[in-house]
């Protein structure tokens, strides 16, 4: 629904408005009513029911069946023909007008989904004989080179045929700690850049990339219909059958064996038209569904469908992965050892001087956990690209990073008890000697101690999964406030355990954040990513936090559930409201204005009760 076709829409119910109100205001004043009144009302029924019929009759078309569109000119033309002209007109202006509700709700999921498009990147910079250009990655193709400098996004996947650089792959992988790559090695579209100017080649279709992937879950998310949208479209299509029927049996048999005049048949047979129609039931889950995904698009929280939000009522376990999901991905100090027979302090004053001339995060980390250390004047460093700092300072020569060293027998132990809890390690290495080495390790995420205990106020039971030692994941599970937890686990083995988790407890949600966890997104009832929107997170997941928020998660879950009682409120409603008015209808004690009124306006109430989920 584009923003023109809705200024469309609004605009013709505005004007039929008008119409309606000087035919009304014209027929007050002048008896009897004169032919002009029935030209304002009939060019009030043509022009605020011109969308809907051209929507009723493309759809009969197509899929050769009548509609609840179709049904509602009907009953207006049979009110027309019965003289009741302004029952048609205000007929038709109620159902334009519960149209155009329609029309904004799902103008307003569009809206929503399509800007988390802007996440993505759009361009590369294309390399042909020397000169750079930037083109849009669509027209890229198997062979193009792009070029790639330092902070930029990985626009392809491809291989590096020039430079080396270290590589942010946390949208892709999960893990924190960047990984170094060389000419000939392939990267992912996705990955950030994040040290030294490279040249790519392509060897992906660029169709198959994270703008495209992106483009097609957003178009799965507006088409995908829940499994109660689908019940109730089946059913329209033959309850408009039946209503006509009934309308017409109506018309047809009472005369004939003198129940009722003929003109009193055919009046109640005009009402069964209006009140029968199923407009507020077909209305219940639509609109509610739509505003629901708008709601989420908003909080940046990708859905891929309906489907999806109603599948997530029966939630009974979430199981988490831990480096980028429960933790945040940066690296947080634990420790910095020297052996005893080396100066402490100096090698604390040194170690900031020269990685903070490091543009790398794990260089970042120790100098800003070391910002108020004395810096040494003239430090003559050199950064070695995948491996760290070098220094030399009085004749001494200094590694910082990860290189090739004996270690010092004093910092031994505590070097294999960091590795044993799976700290990530930077060795300070003295002429060739390890001397010591920084211990970091992942931080656990704002929040996720509040998701957890709202988790358990919902009575889902979180499991966490990890790859790390055992140790690591019971200090991380007991910081977050996970009972339940599994360490040592393999992709694959995460998979397994989903599968038994299902058949102990029920439906179970997986959030994870990239490559490694798509056997799990895939084997969970509902898999939700976490990060901006990669290519294997669109492939697996169901939900993708594109703004990488934990808290996303007890929102969506509440989503799901008001979706679910918003929706059957305006189911119980609708049809309540039909059965009342067919009933009063047989017994002839509806007039065709009444049923008018109150048919139409339990479809706009159903329509503007759906509308609260925009909302929270």
């Amino acid at each position: 629904m584009s923003k023109k076709q809705l200024i469309i829409e609004t605009s013709s119910v505005i004007i039929s408005i008008l119409f309606i109100a000087a035919a009304f205001i014209l027929d007050y004043f002048i008896e009897p009513t004169p032919w002009y009144v029935i030209l304002l009302f009939g060019l009030s029924f043509a022009i605020g029911g011109f969308a809907k019929a051209k929507e009723g009759i493309l759809a009969t078309i197509e899929n050769k069946a009548l509609n609840v569109e179709i049904l509602m000119i009907l009953a207006a033309l049979g009110a027309f023909f019965s003289g009741n002209y302004s029952e048609g007109a205000i007929l038709i202006l109620i159902f334009s007008i519960s149209g155009v509700l329609e029309s904004y709700t799902t103008s307003k999921s569009e809206k929503e989904l399509t800007s988390l498009l802007e996440l993505a990147p759009k361009t590369a910079i294309l390399y042909v004989d020397g000169k750079e250009s930037e083109i849009e990655i669509e027209h890229l193709k198997i062979g193009d080179l792009v070029i790639v400098k330092v902070g930029q996004q990985m626009p392809v996947d491809g291989q590096i045929i020039e430079g080396n650089t270290s590589l942010d792959q946390s949208p892709i992988t999960g893990e924190y700690i960047p990984v170094h790559r060389k000419c000939g090695d392939e990267v992912y579209a996705g990955s950030i850049n994040i040290e030294q100017t490279i040249i790519v080649k392509t060897t992906k279709d660029p169709k198959e990339s994270v703008v495209q992937k992106i483009i097609t879950f957003v178009k799965e998310a507006q088409e995908n219909k829940t499994e109660s949208q689908t019940l109730i479209n089946k059913i329209e299509k033959y309850y408009v059958y039946f209503v006509i029927l009934f309308a017409i049996s109506f018309m047809i048999i009472p005369p004939l064996f003198d129940w009722l005049p003929a003109s009193e048949a055919f009046r109640r047979g005009i009402v069964v038209l209006v009140v029968g129609s199923p407009c507020a039931l077909v209305a219940s889950i639509t609109p509610a569904m739509l505003s629901s995904l708008s709601n989420a698009a908003r909080k940046r929280i990708l859905v891929k469908g309906g489907k999806t939000l109603e599948d997530m009522i029966g939630i009974q376990a979430v199981v988490f992965d831990k480096t980028g999901t429960i933790t945040t991905g940066i690296p947080k100090i634990v420790d910095i050892v020297t052996a005893k027979d080396q100066d402490h302090e100096y090698i604390l004053d040194l170690l900031y001087s020269v990685e903070k001339q490091s543009s790398h995060p794990l260089a970042k980390s120790v100098a800003t956990h070391l910002k108020d250390r004395k810096e040494i004047p003239k430090v003559s460093t050199k950064e070695v690209s995948g491996r760290g700092m070098t220094a030399t300072l009085d004749k001494d020569n200094w590694k910082i990073g990860k290189f090739e060293a004996s270690v010092n027998p004093k910092c031994d132990r505590r070097l294999q008890a960091a590795k044993a809890k799976g700290y990530s390690i930077i060795y300070i290495i003295k002429n060739d000697e390890m001397i010591g080495f920084v211990s970091l390790t992942d931080t656990i995420r704002d929040n996720v101690q509040e998701v957890i205990k709202e988790l358990y106020k919902l009575n889902i039971k979180p499991v966490l999964l990890t790859g790390d030692h055992e140790d690591t994941a019971k200090n991380i599970s007991a910081e977050a406030g996970i009972k339940t937890y599994q360490a040592n686990c393999l992709p694959e083995d995460k998979a397994d355990y989903i599968k038994t988790l299902q058949k102990d407890v029920g439906k179970v949600l997986m959030v994870g954040d990239g490559i490694n966890d798509a056997p799990a997104l895939a084997t969970a009832d509902i898999g939700v990513a976490m990060g901006a929107g990669t290519d294997v997170s669109l492939e697996t997941a169901d939900i993708v936090f594109m703004n990488n928020n934990i808290e996303n998660l007890p929102k969506v879950i509440n989503l799901a559930r008001r979706m679910r009682k918003i929706t059957i409120q305006n189911v119980i409603f609708s049809t309540s409201v039909i059965a009342l008015l067919m009933i009063t209808n047989l017994f002839g004690k509806i007039e065709l204005p009444l049923g008018v009124v109150a048919h139409e306006g339990s479809t706009i109430l159903v329509i503007l009760n759906s509308l609260r989920l925009l909302f929270k």
